[in-house]
Order: C-alpha cells, then sequence, then structure tokens
C-alpha cells in the first residue's frame, strides 16, 4: 500500500467513526462497525491507529478541526478582552454545534490536553488570556485565569448539551462569561482598595513578558536572577 492509499484509508475510516459518532453516539463507534462501514478489515485499522484510544483520539481531532480553524481565523482586535469574549462564544457554539465531538473531547473526565486538538486549543485559550495579562488587565495568573475559564466554559456547554433542547435556556452561557470576565479582568488603574490591587495586574504582565520567548530572553539577569523573579511575580499574582 503507497503513502497515498494509506491516507486515503486513514481518511475513509476517521470519516466512517466520525459519522457514526454524529449519527449514533459514543456507543456506535465499536472495532466491528467502524470497519464495516468503512469497508476494512479490523487489523488495518489497528494498524493506523494503534487502538480504539488512537482512532477515538484521531476523531476528536478530526471532528475539532473546525472549531480550531474558527478560533484561528478569528484574528485579533486591540481589545484583547473583548477577543477572550468571542473566543468564549465561539467555544460555546461548537460544542452545541456538534456535541457528540465535544462530549468525546472533554466528557468523561478526559484531560483536553490528551490529544493534539486538545493541547492546540489551550495554547490559543491562553494566548488570548496572555494578551489581556500583557494589557495588566489580568487578576491572576495566565495558568490559573486559563484554568479557570476553561474550566466554567466546559460546565455551561456539559450542561447544556444534557438539557433537552427545548429546555435549555441559552442564556447561560453569557451569564457565565460576564461572572468569569468580572473575576478575571480589572483595570490596572484602580484606586486603592477598589477592586483588585494595581500591583497584582502589574505582576501579572510583567510575568507575561517574561515568559514570551524574545522579550523575556532580553534582561539582563542571570538565569537564576530570572528564576528568582519569576517565583516572586507568581506569588504576587496569586498562582503560589
Amino acid at each position: 500500500m503507497t503513502s497515498a492509499d494509506g491516507e486515503a484509508t486513514r481518511d475513509r475510516i476517521l470519516r466512517a467513526a466520525a459519522g457514526l459518532l454524529e449519527s449514533e453516539g459514543r456507543e456506535a463507534v465499536s472495532t466491528r462497525a467502524v470497519s464495516a462501514a468503512a469497508g476494512v478489515q479490523a487489523p488495518t485499522l489497528y494498524r493506523l491507529f494503534g487502538d480504539m484510544t488512537g482512532l477515538l483520539d484521531a476523531v476528536a481531532a478530526y471532528g475539532f478541526e473546525q472549531y480550531l480553524r474558527d478560533k484561528r481565523a478569528m484574528g485579533e482586535t486591540d481589545d484583547p478582552v473583548a477577543d477572550l469574549r468571542r473566543g468564549w462564544d465561539l467555544h460555546v457554539e461548537f460544542g452545541l454545534a456538534r456535541p457528540a465531538f465535544y462530549v468525546l473531547m472533554y466528557g468523561n473526565g478526559r484531560r483536553a490536553d490528551e490529544s493534539a486538538a486538545g493541547r492546540d486549543a489551550t495554547a490559543i485559550l491562553h494566548r488570548l488570556v496572555g494578551r489581556v495579562a500583557a494589557a495588566g488587565r489580568l487578576t491572576m495568573s495566565v495558568e490559573r485565569a486559563a484554568r479557570l475559564s476553561h474550566a466554567t466554559a466546559v460546565g455551561v456547554v456539559l450542561t447544556l448539551i444534557a438539557t433537552p433542547e427545548a429546555e435549555r435556556d441559552h442564556s447561560l452561557s453569557g451569564l457565565a462569561r460576564d461572572a468569569v470576565l468580572r473575576t478575571l479582568v480589572d483595570d490596572a488603574v484602580s484606586a486603592p482598595g477598589d477592586g483588585v490591587a494595581p500591583v497584582v495586574g502589574r505582576a501579572v504582565a510583567l510575568r507575561e513578558a517574561l515568559r514570551g520567548g524574545d522579550e523575556g530572553a532580553g534582561t539582563p539577569l542571570t538565569a537564576a536572577e530570572r528564576a528568582l523573579l519569576e517565583q516572586w511575580l507568581d506569588r504576587l499574582a496569586g498562582e503560589a
């Protein structure tokens, strides 16, 4: 079998598994059903994907690719908070449009970073949150803010998916999104005693600049000094 033949067979298997997942649910995605739908023998499936876990990871990535393309195409404006808001809305829209893929990706206690698609999505979220931090408007560390945003969004989507469509309260997403943003975002010029202390936003912004590769590498600090500074900034940002 040539490389092109192998890719064509792999794509046919993925399409068959994705079709079964969307039409009949996760339980329908078995070795026997996928092999029959794709017109291949089970050994071919195992040779290309290793095992059922490998196939399911590939199916999740396959279904998630449209979401990732939309995320990447979203672009950036000069308002990082508005971009973060749009990222949330896109996440929810994808989950409700393709619930079977979403549950495969985020349900059953699976970590998003267990697959390449999940790692890509996590990197995009960190980029969105990091821009808020770089603007001095984040009230906590980037890692903690990303975890809070992700956990809340996933909880909202899974709750809506589990609710019969006629009974869904779609305003729940907007309420949760705005509550998270009120927690994550603060003006760096807040007056003393109003909201989060300005030093937190500045510490997070500096920590993100140091994390940013070339900019951080240009600081006149030794590796040990930089590590110590990062530890202090993490403490000020609330990331113990």
